[in-house]
């Protein structure tokens, strides 16, 4: 006797929902694939930069979407010449060094996985117009930890994100106008987030002295300085003032007591986020994002990695490439930055991106001038597992003044990172391409 068909039919259908279901797991799934080696061929010595540029907080003349999809894709060479890099030292010197690139497949010039600009979801917000959809991550236990402890804080105004244990991602723009390095970036440094008790701890365990047991005293007298040159107030003031709250010389038991009545209120008041500040040992921007040498695409290159003197002990993201926002849940970016016009404080955000092209994503997330720099990341499932992992996909440009169909219309933008990028950074950050051989 035949089976059933009515559970035949159920049966199909089944199998049918459990296919579509693993295509859609699939489609959410980070895809390892390889990327081209990047080899240094030849490295000059510069002249040392003046120093003299303003940081910019808004982008004109980007080109747009439109503009993106009639771009040629880029030669081998016209690749190597944008890929080619200078790095500026904490010293002020300057070098250039030429690239290679070698085993390029097609698509890894530019975002793998399509050859011209693709629209999507439109949602019609610049900057924060309306309803502002930002939120503060004010909580010690959300902006101290993973992920948003990756976000950091750079001197000269912007943000950018942990992505190793001494490297930052950046803009291009916050170091570097095309033409001349920002004033600050000789002495530039990077905040890291850390929680700050308003209460020290007195005698030979508590404050500097007793944290720094065992670490060299140049290295001491370093990190202090660095310290004391980072934005509000540095972490030796607050202590110096406490103690001089304390002092009292002439004061009697009543004074004592009320010190000690001061001292218990404020041991009750909650951890303040601030930042622990380090000093850049070297930057390095892609030829690519200097005037002159393609202005067009000028904006695909708006990245930077800056090099820490000292490792840190937090978290970082890995980078990451996917081939179209549309393989996303809901074409969804997310980035958090410290804005302008929330001093001190971290800002979250998301929103679907609203039109792609190979090296740039459109999106009208809210957001202020302070957040450029932010790593842009997605979390997708691990090949063959159930854990979903965050990694950076782009980072966040700004505000841009867009030339469409000759006339200027705002986005906000991200420089997305594709094959080529990655193999770039990850080059700077390891200096062996052997390192950096699969996404």
């Amino acid at each position: 006797m035949g089976p059933d068909p009515l559970c035949l039919l159920l049966s199909l259908t089944l199998l049918g929902l459990a296919v579509g279901i693993a295509a859609e797991e699939d489609e959410y799934t980070w895809l390892h694939r390889k990327v081209p080696l990047v080899r240094d061929k030849r490295t000059v010595h510069l002249s040392s930069p003046g120093f003299t540029a303003e940081t910019q907080h808004e982008l004109r003349g980007t080109c747009g979407i439109e503009c993106q999809s009639r771009l040629p894709r880029p030669s081998l060479g016209d690749l190597e010449n944008l890929l080619s890099y200078e790095t500026v030292y904490e010293n002020g010197t300057r070098t250039l060094t030429e690239v290679s690139l070698q085993d390029m497949e097609e698509g890894m010039a530019r975002g793998a996985g399509y050859n011209s600009s693709t629209r999507l979801l439109r949602r019609h917000r610049r900057e924060v117009y309306g309803t502002d959809s930002r939120f503060t991550i004010a909580d010690k236990h959300f902006s101290t930890n993973y992920p948003f402890s990756t976000t950091v804080k750079v001197s000269t105004g912007c943000s950018g994100i942990l992505v190793s244990p001494k490297h930052v991602l950046t803009a291009a723009h916050c170091i570097h106008d095309g033409q001349d390095y920002v004033k600050g970036v000789k002495r530039l440094r990077v905040g890291l987030l850390k929680l700050r008790s308003k209460r020290r701890k007195g005698g030979k365990g508590g404050g500097r002295k007793g944290r720094r047991k065992g670490e060299g005293k140049e290295e001491a007298k370093e990190e202090a300085k660095e310290e004391a040159e980072g934005e509000g107030e540095g972490e030796g003031e607050v202590e110096e003032k406490e103690k001089e709250k304390g002092k009292g010389k002439g004061g009697g038991k009543g004074q004592r007591r009320r010190g000690r009545k001061s001292r218990s209120r404020r041991s009750t008041e909650p951890k303040q986020p601030s930042f622990r500040w380090t000093r850049v040992k070297q930057t390095q921007v892609p030829k690519g994002w200097f005037r002159g040498v393609s202005d067009e695409v000028a904006v695909d290159y708006d990245y930077a990695l800056l090099e820490l003197k000292r490792s840190h002990k937090q978290q970082h993201m890995d980078l990451g490439v996917i081939p179209s926002v549309r393989k996303l849940p809901a074409g969804r970016i997310h980035f958090s930055g410290f804005d302008d016009d929330r001093p001190g404080q971290l800002v979250y955000r998301f929103c679907s991106v609203t039109e792609e092209s190979g090296d740039l994503l459109y999106q009208h997330c809210d957001a202020q001038p302070g957040s450029s720099g932010s790593g842009v990341y997605v979390r997708l499932k691990e090949p063959g597992k159930r854990k979903w992992k965050r990694k950076i996909i782009g980072v966040f440009s700004g505000h841009h003044w867009v030339d469409v169909n000759g006339s200027q219309q705002d986005y906000n933008v991200a420089v997305r990172i594709t094959p080529a990028k990655y193999a770039q950074i990850c080059f700077w950050m390891h200096g062996d391409s052997g390192e950096c051989r699969d996404t």
